[in-house]
């Protein structure tokens, strides 16, 4: 057996719990109660399944960390099997990107398979269906199965042509595969119990006739499996053990069970332990939509800009805003595997983001919305030109062995709007005229004048610095209040930054109204203009760094239209807002149980 590869073993290690733990959740359970008993002849082998109609998303970030953790965790192998059955959707474009994100994601698969690769086969076993009576081919129109289904708690109808003889069955399948029949006029079903509880199981559909090509087998074929006649036996002719799937696939565990369960003994796929399926909760996040759909519709109506604009879930979205694998790693690892669904807010997909990008990310000063500062007694030099002073400056408070930098610095500044008042509102502790702060990096400044156009707005502003707080400190041991970033002027890189709110207003988007893009946010991005300091040029494309006091941001990736300066994407502001969240649940769930605490007193 192929051991799991060390990439994938590096992934996991950290984020995932070992299969010994004594927290382990319910499916790492069932795997080891299955090793124990000596089931699957002590295997384990999971698989990840998607459908190349579209992009990966934080939603399938949760399958695809349960789906490797399970096979490194056991000792096992993990397939990255594309189950690609609806030729009208599907494209390569899709197959290449999957493959790219769950490799970004931090896995490596230990073989790629396709379930159009085993259509022979599929179709071979349908026959066999046919010939034991479990399979007819159905005239009726679809909607007329679907009447025919009945509902909950009312049995449905049997099809007229459910009893046609396995020689009329086979003929008309074989014509349905030649192309003999026109797209919709007739499917094979599965012949089961139209009277089942299960609605799943009422002759669900196994085959319908699609005159489409297929992106990988042209026009080889004419009828296409279904997803659950594909999915058990694909999972049957791989060697998959343990067949893990979301939850909305629950009532689909018996017919998938039933589909395995007839499939012809002593044929490859079909010996020993039949894999099983078992459910969990799906991963969702409020003021989100992960639906291919709903995301198709965004992209299509230009709301937003692509499949890998910032404001989407999907992981190349997720990418290029400067999330790190590791961070949406560990967040699947905490919420973990349940039961039952439930929706998760975004903020704590963000704590998990910002405390990898603290402990990596390089430090550097930016200034987005600028206001000049002039400092009046800066020193010149015999030209009259303001003299050039170089401040070291730590590049990652967390990481010693990031070094420093070295930032120019001189007697004209740019500083941001928010760190000058006029008129100071209280607490307020940045520049206003008579106050002072220290500059990161640099010296104690006293803002002695500010000017202003014909509206009130600030235009400049005009300080005085001590030049005995170069180390920061003031030999008389007076104190500020505040320390303000800057960027030198003379030396001032132009960049962009691309600022982001939620892109749907409400928690749960389309509740009110059924549809989600009545919830748009009406301006989820902001693109500002602003400077750098001249270390910015040693940020790559794609690495994320911290502007200071403003949150992360993230380089443009390579291959974008640099026409204009270097863009930067905000990837998550300096604030905890997760930590505010939870005081706030913790106080509701004291509050349900009757023991909220005093007004005074902690909330933690």
């Amino acid at each position: 057996m192929p051991s799991p590869s060390s990439a994938t073993t590096s992934a996991i290690s950290s984020a995932s719990p070992a299969p010994d733990d004594a927290a382990r959740d319910f499916i790492r359970e069932l795997i080891v109660e299955d090793l124990a008993s000596k089931r699957f002849a002590g295997r384990v082998q999971t698989r990840f399944p998607p459908e190349p109609n579209g992009f990966l998303h934080i939603g399938h970030a949760k399958a695809i960390c349960l789906d490797f953790a399970i096979a490194v965790e056991f000792g096992g192998r993990c397939l990255l099997r594309f189950d690609d059955t609806n030729p009208a959707t599907e494209s390569p474009e899709y197959v290449d990107a999957m493959v790219e994100d769950v490799r970004w994601l931090g896995f490596e698969p230990d073989e790629i398979r396709f379930a159009s690769d085993y259509f022979g086969q599929l179709y071979a076993w349908a026959e066999h269906f046919i010939e034991r009576g479990l399979a007819y081919v159905d005239d009726q129109h679809a909607d007329a199965i679907s009447a025919g289904r009945g509902g909950f708690g009312r049995a449905g109808t049997d099809s007229p042509h459910r009893d046609r003889t396995v020689e009329e069955n086979l003929r008309l399948f074989r014509e349905m595969a030649a192309g003999d029949h026109p797209e919709g006029s007739r499917v094979l079903r599965a012949r089961i119990d139209m009277a089942h509880p299960n609605m799943q199981m009422r002759d669900p559909v196994m085959y319908r006739i699609r005159l489409a090509h297929h992106y990988r087998h042209g026009d080889r074929w004419c009828i296409y499996p279904t997803y659950d006649w594909a999915h058990g036996p694909s999972d049957a002719i791989e060697g998959v053990t343990h067949s893990l799937c979301t939850l909305e696939f629950r009532d689909n565990r018996a017919l998938y069970d039933w589909f395995v369960e007839h499939l012809p003994q002593g044929e490859p796929g079909c010996a020993g332990d039949r894999p099983y399926q078992t459910e969990f909760a799906r991963l969702e996040l409020s003021h989100t939509v992960t639906s291919k759909r709903v995301l198709k519709r965004l992209v299509d109506a230009g709301h937003v800009d692509g499949w890998d604009d910032p404001r989407l879930p999907t992981l190349r979205a997720l990418r290029r805003r400067g999330y790190p694998p590791a961070a949406i790693r560990d967040f699947c690892a905490f919420i973990g595997v349940a039961r039952t669904n439930s929706r998760h807010a975004p903020e704590l997909l963000e704590s998990f983001v910002r405390t990898e990008l603290n402990a990596v990310a390089p430090r550097r000063m930016a200034v987005l919305r600028p206001i000049r500062v002039v400092i009046t007694n800066w020193p010149a030099d015999d030209a009259g030109i303001p003299v050039v002073e170089y401040r070291e400056a730590v590049n990652n408070p967390e990481d010693p062995s990031a070094g420093t930098r070295m930032v120019p610095f001189s007697g004209s500044l740019w500083i941001e709007q928010d760190d000058v008042r006029l008129e100071p509102p209280p607490k307020y502790f940045r520049l206003a005229p008579g106050r002072e702060v220290r500059l990161r990096a640099g010296y104690f400044v006293r803002c002695t004048d500010v000017l202003t156009d014909a509206d009130g707005s600030i235009t400049e502003v005009r300080c005085t610095y001590d030049p005995h707080t170069a180390d920061g400190r003031a030999p008389d041991g007076r104190k500020v209040k505040a320390t303000i970033h800057w960027v030198s002027e003379a030396h001032a890189v132009p960049i962009g930054a691309a600022l982001y709110e939620r892109l749907f207003d409400a928690k749960l988007p389309g509740e009110r109204t059924g549809d989600p893009l009545d919830d748009l946010h009406p301006s989820s991005q902001q693109l500002l203009h602003g400077v750098a300091e001249p270390a910015i040029a040693d940020i790559g494309p794609g690495q994320v760094v911290q502007f200071e006091r403003l949150g992360y941001f993230c380089a443009e990736e390579a291959g974008r239209d640099r026409s204009g300066p270097l863009v930067f994407h905000r990837t998550v502001g300096l604030r905890d807002e997760w930590a505010n969240i939870a005081k706030r649940m913790q106080a509701d769930d004291r509050a349900a149980a009757g023991t909220q605490p005093k007004a005074n007193a902690p909330t933690q």
